[in-house]
């Protein structure tokens, strides 16, 4: 009997409605060279607004990421939430797979869209991007937001026991689920309290819907992350940055936050989660949301008021 209702199908274009209705719309950029960049960009841009990226990890596209983030920040940015390259409808058939391809892309597709300022919140494998966002163009990059992202990881942590996985092939197994099972297992490991009943149904219906386009690249962006990695060769930002982290965090231990604002220095300030996991923003949202108001907007200066002539606003 043919399928004919989609779980995954429906909550994806629930979704979509919820960005539009939030004033975004889905754009579609080629950048040449074989590369394609969606992104859901502000209907209007308001010049007197600052601009907010956000840039989403591992799992399904952006908007299942960032969707509960519109409403609070909506009214106070322009909000860019990009596909990053082979996720959601952005794909390159260059052979490039590092994050900072992955951030020269981005920053690529922003100028396009006339922006030359910005503040960023990276989760996961984003924050990765987001770091090398801010390292490759600190004129642009303003303010940065780094969820727990193991930008400091080096290659030996695997083999030293840092993390549950041994090897990058074993950490794609997981990230990547082709199976029920695989994703019960991600979701035991980004959660401090999971899901009791997990339908394999329903799982299998994600995993249709959600992961199964481009797997052999995304498996390339994991070896390309991880492959040869070392702290000596991390540059260092300079942008006032926060870096959140889930305490009980599986996928990339809280130690490797800690590492993190040692390595950036008085710039860097960290916010722990209690009982939180990897998948702080959808486990902890309040919480999540707090520290980036805290950091994006009551400690940045109001904007300028309007100039008046004669007692009138000048437009």
């Amino acid at each position: 009997m043919a399928k004919c209702f989609s779980f995954t199908a429906s909550k994806d274009w629930l979704y979509r409605y919820a960005f539009s209705y939030a004033g975004l719309r889905s754009t579609t950029t080629d950048l040449g060279d074989g590369t394609i960049m969606n992104c859901w960009v502000p209907k209007t841009h308001k010049q007197e607004k600052p601009t907010l990226l956000l840039v989403h990890g591992f799992g399904a596209n952006a908007m299942w990421q960032w969707c509960d983030l519109l409403r609070p920040f909506i009214n106070r940015f322009n909000i860019y939430v990009p596909d990053l390259l082979f996720f959601g409808d952005s794909y390159t058939t260059r052979p490039e797979r590092t994050e900072s391809f992955q951030a020269q892309s981005v920053m690529k597709m922003m100028e396009v869209h006339g922006v030359h300022k910005l503040s960023l919140v990276g989760i996961s494998y984003g924050g990765f991007v987001g770091y090398s966002m801010a390292a490759q163009f600190p004129d642009v990059v303003e303010k940065v937001v780094l969820c727990c992202t193991g930008v400091c990881l080096e290659e030996k942590d695997l083999k030293d026991g840092l993390f549950v996985v041994s090897s990058a092939e074993e950490a794609a197994t997981i990230l990547l689920p082709q199976t029920p099972e695989k994703l019960r297992q991600l979701v035991r490991f980004s959660f401090v309290k999971p899901a009791t009943t997990m339908p394999s149904c329903f799982l299998r219906d994600f995993i249709d819907v959600m992961c199964t386009d481009y797997v052999e690249e995304k498996k390339e962006l994991i070896q390309a992350l991880i492959k040869d990695r070392k702290l000596s060769d991390l540059p260092k930002i300079t942008q006032s940055t926060l870096i959140i982290w889930g305490e009980q965090d599986q996928i990339f231990p809280l130690e490797l936050g800690h590492r993190l604002k040692r390595y950036i220095g008085e710039k860097a300030q960290i916010a722990v989660i209690n009982d939180a996991g990897h998948a702080l923003n959808m486990e902890k949202p309040k919480e999540f949301f707090k520290h980036l108001k805290s950091f994006l907007v009551d400690s940045t200066p109001p904007a300028s008021p309007t100039p008046q002539l004669n007692g009138n606003k000048v437009d």
